[in-house]
């Protein structure tokens, strides 16, 4: 069998090393623009060759879509063109209305997996890729009886054998759900880094000053412009509505600190420690 990596960065390379692990004998083959992530993917043995998109299509059973979320959409309607009759294309990314309408309107759409992987670091390409990063995390497919039972079935089968748990969703409450507990938080973690940068010229005091709660919660600050800058814009109205949530809570919080309201800002910290107890739960399922 040969697995296409069609964008081999973080996402994309973590899946084709955690597969390797399992089937010594797949040949994975690399596509991407980039020369520097070809030479790297090629390095650490995520992929066998680089080969064009065309050709990718024409000997994988599975092609693993793992751009950002515009050029997924970009690509989609061309790749499904000239996928072969009884292969699979399934795709990596973190929104998914606007990439399962697309495919909804080719008439390949049952060749179509789409699938959103929870996982992923503050790193972006290839050499941040390792083969432990999808293991015991969670995975969503959209629209499965879309799917032919085929191409559902392999997706089903890697992502099963690399770890994941898999749950199924509608495209329009997986972007929703994300809006919330992804894409808040790294607008979040942008928006502090920017606060503090903006503040604070001197980049040494910063890094003396900084506890490790600082840089915990600032982490993703570090992720991809390129990346997240699409997923923002194709789920900008979930996006939109999360944000205004958080602005008027943290209005709220300001109004209780500038009052000196002791007894709110308390209810406020007690109300969120309630998140441990939550994700306490998740973890255990």
């Amino acid at each position: 069998m040969v697995i296409s990596i069609i964008g081999v960065g973080l996402l994309g390379g973590s899946f084709a090393l955690s597969l390797r692990e399992k089937y010594p004998n797949i040949k994975f083959v690399g596509v991407d623009n980039s020369s520097v992530n070809q030479k790297i993917a090629l390095a650490k043995g995520i992929v066998d060759d680089i080969v064009s998109l065309e050709e990718a299509l024409a000997i994988s059973e599975l092609n693993v879509l793992a751009t950002p979320v515009d050029a997924i959409t970009g690509l989609m309607p061309h790749l499904l063109d000239i996928i072969p009759a009884g292969r699979t294309l399934m795709d990596l990314g973190s929104t998914k209305e606007l990439i399962c309408k697309i495919a909804d309107a080719h008439p390949k759409r049952e060749q179509f997996v789409a699938v959103h992987p929870m996982a992923g670091t503050e790193n972006s390409g290839p050499g941040a890729a390792f083969k432990e990063l999808l293991t015991y995390k969670n995975v969503i497919i959209c629209d499965k009886e879309k799917s032919h039972p085929d191409s559902l079935g392999l997706v089903e089968t890697f992502l099963f054998d690399v770890g994941m748990k898999i749950h199924y969703m509608k495209p329009v409450e997986h972007d929703l759900h994300l809006a919330y507990v992804s894409h808040l938080s790294h607008i979040s973690s942008f928006a502090l880094g920017l606060t503090v940068l903006d503040k604070e010229q001197d980049e040494k005091a910063i890094f003396d000053m900084a506890s490790t709660g600082f840089s915990s919660t600032v982490r993703l600050a570090k992720s991809s412009p390129q990346m997240w800058a699409p997923i923002f814009d194709q789920n900008k109205i979930n996006v939109s509505k999360a944000l205004g949530d958080y602005i008027e809570l943290l209005k709220k919080f300001k109004d209780a600190i500038d009052k000196e309201d002791l007894k709110t800002s308390l209810n406020f910290m007690s109300r969120a420690n309630d998140i441990g107890r939550v994700l306490a739960g998740i973890e255990k399922k």
